[in-house]
């Protein structure tokens, strides 16, 4: 029987296909690689080869696309054809929950799962993403720090465990020790783009745009390259600290040069497309034919049922694109939507309110994306994504704010951005800008 370098045992592995399993392991733990072609390795090498199975599964289960999910399913209904020992079982059981829209029940499959099989990076990577997914920040950081004590100093993927860790932290606002974390993962791995972007999101949650432009500059060999597929994402980053210092013009190069052109069609990178070209257009600067190209992107991947934190993001990329009816698409597809899932509750309970306020706010009936906009951030932190990444929700609704001519809403917004980050450019104009209106 062989073994991963975690100490788990791989039923129906050879040594060369156990190899190439630690191999792609090490490249979903560190974003960097070709995770997918290598897991191919093992499973030619030994069909047989049941988690092999299970981590390609989850490659595609954790890509939030449609035809990966399709694909995701086809994986693990061959997997279970393999006679699964217990914790490749308990592994296809969380992947069913995700693919049947019920990221909660696949969390909590998970939690117990990292009880009993504590040194499982798999299981553990797969449950803090799963977290990320579903925005539960509680989890982001309880889900490792019920891990960690059971791993020693030595044991390979340590310092991963800390990267995530580290973002964990970060999302439950305990910014000093995600930093800290953070950093001592990239002492250990200096390679490890996610602990690299746990420190980023620290620095942009506490409002330190020069601090965060000197760490991504310095460290830019690590985290960029051919090999880093989730440099798009540090990419992103860095031009959100270009945004807040109103630094347009960087911020738009990045988002060509960078954002656009290394993000392919994927949707995890067609997300940070649209989430700052979005930005970039409520600062009032031209981005010319620029959204065209990103919502024929989006096209095949929004389709109202898999993920809405996509669809927002989409619908972003259809408004701006002149597309309204493809973002009606997806609201008529919300509202017809009678599946009894999570994904389900999200799209009518988040998602729909989200998209009717982006499209009123794209209609120019500002006092009606106000309203929509405001009740659903209280829970939009239900659907998926980082604080970082949901801050566009709030930058939209003070934009619609002062468009409105709402003074008094509108100071109220800026005011509480500014609690929060007192000497930010970005706030202060938005403070600046209310208090010049004269409507109530």
């Amino acid at each position: 029987m062989h073994s991963d370098r975690q100490g788990n045992s791989l039923t129906g592995a050879s040594a060369e296909a156990a190899d190439a399993f630690d191999a792609a392991v090490e490249c979903f733990n560190l974003y960097r690689g070709d995770p997918v072609g290598t897991i191919d390795k093992a499973i030619s090498n030994a069909p047989g080869f049941v988690m092999a199975h299970v981590l390609k599964a989850w490659f595609f289960a954790l890509a939030t696309e449609p035809a990966a999910a399709a694909e995701a399913s086809r994986i693990v209904a061959h997997a279970r054809t393999l006679h699964p020992d217990d914790r490749a079982a308990s592994h296809l059981n969380a992947i069913a929950h995700v693919l049947a829209g019920n990221w909660s029940k696949a969390a909590i499959a998970l939690d117990f799962h990292s009880m009993t099989w504590p040194h499982d990076i798999v299981a553990v990577q797969a449950g803090h993403l799963i977290d990320f997914f579903r925005a539960n920040a509680r989890d982001l950081r309880d889900r490792i720090a019920r891990t960690l004590p059971r791993w020693s100093e030595d044991r390979p993927g340590y310092s991963v465990l800390l990267g995530m860790h580290a973002f964990g932290l970060e999302e439950a606002g305990d910014y000093a020790a995600a930093e800290a974390k953070g950093r001592e993962a990239l002492d250990r791995q200096p390679l490890d783009g996610w602990a690299h972007h746990a420190v980023a999101h620290v620095m942009e949650m506490q409002g330190r745009p020069e601090d965060g432009l000197g760490w991504m500059e310095t460290r830019e060999p690590h985290w960029a390259g051919d090999s880093a597929y989730f440099q798009v994402h540090n990419w992103w980053h860095k031009a959100l600290y270009h945004l807040e210092l109103t630094q347009v013009e960087d911020a738009l190069a990045l988002y060509d040069d960078r954002v656009r052109a290394l993000g392919g069609n994927l949707s995890v990178n067609l997300v940070d497309a649209s989430a700052l070209l979005w930005r970039i257009r409520l600062e009032g600067h031209d981005t010319g034919d620029r959204w065209v190209s990103l919502a024929e992107a989006w096209s095949p991947l929004a389709d109202g049922r898999l993920y809405p934190f996509n669809d927002l993001h989409a619908a972003m990329a259809f408004l701006a694109a002149g597309r309204r009816g493809d973002a009606e698409r997806i609201v008529t597809a919300y509202r017809a939507d009678q599946r009894d899932s999570e994904v389900a509750s999200w799209c009518r309970q988040t998602g729909l309110p989200l998209i009717e306020g982006f499209v009123a706010f794209h209609d120019g009936d500002y006092e009606a994306a106000m309203r929509k906009l405001h009740g659903v951030r209280f829970i939009a932190n239900s659907f998926g994504g980082s604080h970082a990444q949901r801050d566009v929700i709030d930058w939209t609704l003070v934009e619609a704010a002062i468009r409105s001519g709402k003074r008094d809403a509108a100071e109220a917004l800026a005011n509480e951005r500014l609690a929060l980050r007192p000497h930010s450019p970005v706030n202060r104009s938005f403070l600046h800008r209310s208090s010049e209106l004269h409507g109530r």
